[in-house]
C-alpha cells in the first residue's frame, strides 16, 4: 500500500517547477536561501566562500555520470562522515535510491530541451513515520570554483551534492550535520529499522560460529535491500579519526558495499577448490585513505583469485577510498555495525513477510498520576505511569521487532535544544484478556538499552499470547513525541491502553461497578485421567468469571500440559469463585476433563497452589493443576 507524501514546508516541486518555466527563471527558494544562515549557526563561511549554480561550476552539468555509484562521494570540509557512508550505502541499491531521488530522468539536465531546466529539485526522506518531499534550488556552496562540501570525483556530477542540500535544508542548515549517527541517515534513506550490533560484546572475532552466523544474516540482508555501516569504537581518550597503522580511522563511519563468498584459485581449480573465503568490502566517505593489510588494493592474495572473478568484484588499485578485506580482518578490527533493514511487508512476497503496526504517543507530564505519562525507567515508583501498548502474538513462537522513534532534536540546535532524549522500552506478557492498563511492574520479558538516539530497536522471541510495551524515557518528567512500530507474523492488534479500569455503566447503581481486580495464571495439569487412545491427546483449559472466560491454545498430544494461561477479571461479586476447566479436544464433540474453583477473595489463596479436579463423571480420576491467584480490592497506588 502506498504511502502519502508530505511536502516539507508546504513546498511543491512539480508547482514551483511550473511556475519557474512559466516566467522562464531559475527557482530561488525562499525558505533555503543562498545566505550565511543556510551555512552556519555557530561559526562564519570561509572567507570567498561563494553561491553557484552548477552551469556556473562546469560546462555540462549532469545529475549523473555513467550512473550511481558508491565510488562517487568525496566528503569535503563538513564532518558528516556518517551522512556520506550511509550516501555510499544509498548508492548500491537501486530500489533504494529511485525513491529517494524521485523521477530522476525528469530533474537531470537535458541538453536537447536546456529550455526545461528550471535550477530545481527534489528529494525524499522518511522522518517519523512518513515520507517528505524536500525541494531546493540548485546554488551550491563553492571556494575557488569548487564544492566545498560534498562533491562526485567527476567534477560534472551533482547528485550527491544536491542530496546533502536537501537533508541540510530539512535539518536545519548544513552546520547541523556536523556529528551524527549513520543509523539515523539510514533510516531517513528507507523507512526501514536499524539494528545495531555490537562486535565487541558480541566477541564474534573469538568465536567460529558466531562469525559464520553473522557473515549469513549479513549476505541475506545486503542481497534484501539492507544498507549496512560499520565503524570503530575509539578507546577512551582516543581521538576520534585517528588513522590506525593499518589504513582504518578510528570514530570514522565506513559504508558496506557489497558482501560475497569466493573461491580461491585460478581456472578450473577455482570450482574444485575446496577453500572458501569470505570478503566484504567498504567505502571511506573521504575518497581515499584505505585498508593497507592482507586483501587490499594491489595485495598479493588476489593473484589467489581469478582474473574474471576479480573484474566481477569490482577490484581496483585505485586510492579511491573503496577496499575488500576478509571477514575475519573486519570482525578483528571493527567493533561496530548497522544494519537498516527494509521489512517487507507485501503480502505477495517469496521472502518472509511482515505484519506492521505503527502508533504516535507522548510523554507528557500532569499532576494528577493517573493522567501523567512520563514516569521514566522502571528504577522509579513512577514507572507504570508511562504511555502503555498492547499487542497479540498469534503463533506459537514469533519474532517480535519492535522499534521506538523519536521526533528529531537536530533542527532545534540552532536554539541549544538539539539533544535526544534518552529512551527505551520494557516488554511484559500479560492477561489475555487485558484492556486496561498495568499497574505492578510483572511479568518482564525483555528490555531495550537506553540511549539518546532517534531511534531504538530490539528483536523479541516471543511465545504465543498477548504483550505489553512500556516506552519510556530514562529520567520522570520528559516530555516529547514518539512512534512506536511493532512488526509481527501476523497482525498484532497494537493500541494503546489508555482506561486504569472500566467506566461505571448506567445500571452500576443497581448491578455494583466492578472494583475488585482478580488476576488468576494457570500454569500446568499433572496426573490427568484422559481417554484410552493410541496417541495422547489434544487438551485445552478455559478460566471463567461472571460471564467472562479466557481460553488457552490446544496443546497437541500431552497429559502434562504446560497452559501459562492467564487472565484479569474486574468482579462486582468477589464471594464467587473463579472456575477452571480442562477440556480434551475431540473429532465430534470436546470432552470436559475436570474442573476445580479457586476462592478469588483477596487472600484466601496463596501463590502456586496446587488444586485437585473435580471429575465431571462419577469415579473419574481427573488430575491436579498448578494455579497461582492474587487480589485487590483496589488499583495498586501509583
Amino acid at each position: 500500500m502506498p504511502q502519502s507524501v508530505l511536502y516539507y514546508q508546504d513546498q511543491t516541486y512539480w508547482k514551483l517547477k511550473k511556475a519557474c518555466l512559466q516566467s522562464r527563471g531559475l527557482f530561488e527558494d525562499p525558505l533555503f536561501p543562498a545566505t550565511n544562515e543556510s551555512l552556519f549557526y555557530q561559526r562564519s563561511p570561509p572567507v570567498g566562500m561563494v553561491w553557484k549554480r552548477p552551469k556556473e561550476i562546469c560546462t555540462n552539468p549532469q545529475l549523473f555520470v555513467d550512473g550511481i555509484s558508491s565510488r562517487d562521494l568525496h566528503q569535503g570540509s563538513l564532518g558528516n562522515c556518517w551522512l556520506v557512508a550511509a550516501a555510499s550505502c544509498l548508492a548500491t541499491e537501486p530500489s533504494v535510491w529511485k525513491k529517494v531521488i524521485p523521477n530522476y530522468k525528469e530533474q537531470d539536465w537535458d541538453p536537447r530541451h536546456p529550455e526545461k531546466y528550471a535550477g530545481i529539485f527534489h528529494f525524499r526522506f522518511w522522518r517519523f513515520g512518513r515520507w517528505v518531499d524536500v525541494t531546493i534550488d540548485d546554488r551550491l556552496p563553492t571556494m575557488n570554483g569548487q564544492l566545498i562540501f560534498c562533491r562526485s570525483v567527476v567534477a560534472n556530477e551533482f547528485w550527491c551534492a544536491l542530496l546533502e542540500k536537501a537533508y541540510a535544508k530539512l535539518n536545519g542548515c548544513y552546520e547541523t550535520l556536523e556529528g551524527g549517527n549513520t543509523a539515523e541517515a539510514l533510516v531517513d534513506f528507507t523507512g526501514g529499522i536499524s539494528e545495531p550490533v555490537c562486535l565487541e560484546e558480541e566477541k564474534v572475532s573469538e568465536e567460529l560460529e558466531k562469525k559464520k552466523k553473522l557473515f549469513k544474516s549479513l549476505m541475506k540482508a545486503h542481497s534484501r535491500a539492507s544498507l549496512i555501516s560499520c565503524s570503530i569504537r575509539p578507546a577512551p581518550g582516543e581521538e576520534l579519526e585517528s588513522q590506525m597503522s593499518c589504513g582504518l580511522v578510528k570514530g570514522h563511519a565506513y559504508g558496506v558495499t557489497d558482501i560475497k563468498r569466493i573461491h580461491l584459485g585460478t581456472g578450473l581449480l577455482s570450482f574444485f577448490q575446496a577453500r572458501k573465503l569470505y570478503m566484504i568490502r567498504m567505502r571511506n566517505p573521504w575518497g581515499s585513505t584505505e585498508w593497507c593489510g592482507p586483501w587490499s588494493d594491489g595485495s598479493e592474495e588476489w593473484k589467489q583469485v581469478s582474473r574474471g572473478e576479480r573484474e566481477k568484484m569490482g577490484v581496483t588499485v585505485r586510492d579511491d577510498g573503496e577496499f575488500w578485506m576478509s571477514f575475519d580482518d573486519f570482525c578483528q578490527y571493527f567493533t561496530d555495525l548497522v544494519v537498516c533493514r527494509r521489512i517487507n511487508t507485501r503480502l505477495l512476497s517469496l521472502h518472509k513477510t511482515w505484519a506492521e503496526a505503527l502508533l504516535f504517543s507522548e510523554w507528557r507530564q500532569s499532576p494528577d498520576p493517573l493522567k501523567n505519562r512520563s514516569g521514566g525507567c522502571s528504577n522509579n515508583q513512577t514507572f507504570m505511569q508511562n504511555p502503555q501498548f498492547s499487542f497479540d502474538v498469534s503463533s506459537e513462537d514469533d519474532s517480535a521487532l519492535i522499534c521506538l522513534q523519536q521526533q528529531d532534536k537536530r533542527a532545534d540546535r540552532r536554539a541549544g535544544a538539539g539533544q535526544n532524549l534518552a529512551m527505551g522500552f520494557d516488554v511484559f506478557k500479560v492477561e489475555m484478556n487485558r484492556k486496561y492498563r498495568m499497574h505492578l511492574s510483572k511479568g518482564k520479558v525483555a528490555s531495550s538499552t537506553y540511549i539518546n538516539s532517534r531511534s531504538v530497536f530490539k528483536r523479541v522471541e516471543l511465545q504465543q499470547g498477548k504483550y505489553v510495551v512500556v516506552p519510556t524515557t530514562f529520567s520522570p518528567g520528559e516530555t516529547g513525541s514518539f512512534l512506536l512500530r511493532v512488526f509481527t507474523d501476523q497482525a498484532s492488534k497494537l493500541r494503546e491502553l489508555n482506561k486504569d479500569q472500566p467506566e461505571p455503566s448506567c445500571w452500576s447503581c443497581c448491578l455494583g461497578n466492578p472494583r475488585l481486580v482478580s488476576s488468576v495464571t494457570l500454569h500446568s495439569a499433572v496426573g490427568l485421567s484422559l481417554p484410552a487412545t493410541e496417541n495422547e491427546p489434544d487438551v485445552y483449559a478455559v478460566i471463567k468469571c461472571e460471564g467472562q472466560q479466557v481460553r488457552s491454545k490446544v496443546h497437541k498430544g500431552t497429559s502434562r500440559p504446560e497452559f501459562g494461561l492467564q487472565g484479569i477479571f474486574y468482579r462486582k461479586k468477589p464471594q464467587k469463585p473463579v472456575k477452571i476447566e480442562v477440556w480434551v479436544k475431540g473429532w465430534l464433540r470436546d470432552t470436559l476433563q475436570g474442573y476445580v474453583t479457586v476462592p478469588a477473595a483477596a487472600g484466601e489463596m496463596g501463590k502456586n497452589e496446587v488444586l485437585r479436579l473435580q471429575s465431571p463423571r462419577q469415579g473419574a480420576a481427573s488430575g491436579s493443576i498448578l494455579v497461582e491467584t492474587s487480589s485487590s480490592a483496589d488499583l495498586c497506588a501509583l
